[in-house]
């Protein structure tokens, strides 16, 4: 197990599962190929939807003995997959939501045959029932205007008006635009503020969180931030070499 702790390794998930031990993992965040026809250095998002569809399903057989009882489990998809997706993992685990990820798009371009699709979808699964879950490691503040609003004697007190409110499934955060200093070289670079809420709500401190599909490797960089440990698998050197600099620029700014 000691060997697995941080580390990423630059291989096929499928061949290397076999390198996580069962029922060791507190979380799982996937954010695989979309079969969308993206270049991430290999042909991973050229597959026909049957091919996608077939390999998906065999990742995820893969990966889910590997959760412990009280594991999750947080998959990222297109609108035009998750439906058959969803289907399939809801009959291995307990879904417990659906969070679409309005990546707040600039209202210009897009489709002129068809509404302009700004959002990803988000499946929120859990092994069990026992499943862990920390609300207020991620509550969102309310402003003092609001704080203001509610001063009448019924909300004297109440908790959740002083440590903030549920984010709610609907997520609205901004996608990591060409300039933003969190930028890196990947196509589908996720925001560190998306899966901050996932591994703070969803693992327990010192946990172990695994990422399948690594890419930029910002799974990695919030464990790091946020005192969990991390494990995963990146298909290209290229990506392997970006992550393991974002990690040691992390660890000098941390010193």
């Amino acid at each position: 197990m000691k060997n697995i702790i941080n580390t990423i390794f630059n291989e096929d998930v499928l061949k290397g599962i076999y390198k996580i031990p069962d029922r060791s993992l507190d979380l799982i965040i996937a954010d695989p190929p979309y079969c969308l026809g993206k270049d991430y250095g290999n042909n991973s998002d050229k597959m026909s939807p049957n091919e996608y569809l077939k390999w998906s399903y065999l990742w995820i057989d893969a990966v889910i003995p590997k959760m412990k009882e009280t594991g999750n489990f947080y998959i990222f998809l297109t609108w035009k997959y998750s439906p058959e997706i969803f289907s399939y993992i809801k009959q291995k685990l307990i879904m417990i939501n659906e969070i679409i990820w309005d990546r707040k798009v600039p209202s210009m371009g897009g489709s002129t045959r068809s509404f302009t699709s700004v959002h990803d979808t988000i499946g929120f699964f859990a092994k069990t029932k026992k499943y862990f879950f920390d609300l207020d490691a991620v509550r969102i503040p309310y402003d003092q205007e609001t704080k203001k609003a509610r001063t009448r004697s019924i909300f004297v007190g109440k908790k959740w008006l002083e440590i903030g409110y549920n984010p709610k499934d609907l997520w609205s955060i901004a996608r990591i635009h060409a300039q933003a200093p969190e930028r890196e070289k990947h196509p589908t670079q996720k925001p560190l503020e998306l899966i901050d809420r996932m591994v703070l709500s969803s693992s327990p401190e010192g946990g172990l969180v695994f990422d399948p599909f690594m890419g930029s490797g910002t799974t990695a960089i919030s464990c790091i931030n946020n005192n969990r440990k991390f494990v995963g698998f990146e298909l290209n050197p290229n990506y392997c070499k970006l992550i393991q600099n974002r990690i040691s620029k992390i660890k000098k700014a941390n010193l």
